[in-house]
């Protein structure tokens, strides 16, 4: 059976994925979300160059409780592509993909393995859904309305077909939505 591309992220009420300064601060990791469950379920992380910059070897700090630095030796343990027009190469924590997308992805999924996390950013998560590459979006909406920031859902060039899977709802006020895509593939 053929890998899926998840992209699994949290968005505001009104639709952004982060505040006008790249702020996250309104992101809560209730445990009650079982985001180690989807980690679990997944073997891949794809990331646009600036996220994995920011994100990509984030390290805990001292302060940080068990069950946070027991998320980032999870998401650290699996396997990581960087996408980016400027970075090229490999270092021994990443794999660097310059162009090819389309034909690198589809190597990827038809690869025997887990699920693929389509992390981000937002760049990134357009050139995706654009070339029809995302199979299920995972939202986790959360109840905070910014105003301003960066929209989850820029420059879409097609309409996009999706089926409700599931919805959960959390005493945390956060709905997380799931969707499969099932457009002309």
């Amino acid at each position: 059976m053929k890998r899926r591309i998840i992209l699994d992220l949290a968005v505001t009420l009104d639709g952004f994925i982060e505040g006008k300064n790249g702020e996250v601060d309104w992101c809560i990791m209730d445990s009650e979300l079982e985001f180690n469950n989807f980690l679990n379920q997944i073997d891949t992380i794809l990331y646009g160059r600036k996220s994995y910059d920011l994100w990509g070897q984030f390290t805990p700090e001292i302060e940080h409780t068990d069950s946070e630095k027991e998320f980032w030796e999870l998401v650290h343990s699996k396997e990581k592509y960087v996408f980016s027009r400027t970075q090229i190469g490999t270092d021994n924590k990443a794999i660097f993909i310059n162009d090819r997308i389309l034909e690198e992805v589809n190597e990827l999924k038809n690869k025997p393995g887990k699920d693929i996390w389509l992390y981000g950013g937002a760049s990134l998560i357009t050139t995706f859904i654009n070339l029809g590459l995302v199979d299920e979006f995972r939202l986790s909406v959360h109840s905070v309305v910014l105003g301003a920031g960066k929209p989850l859902f820029v420059d879409i060039k097609q309409r996009l077909n999706l089926k409700m899977v599931n919805t959960r709802t959390f005493s945390s006020g956060v709905l997380q939505f799931i969707y499969h895509f099932y457009a002309n593939k």
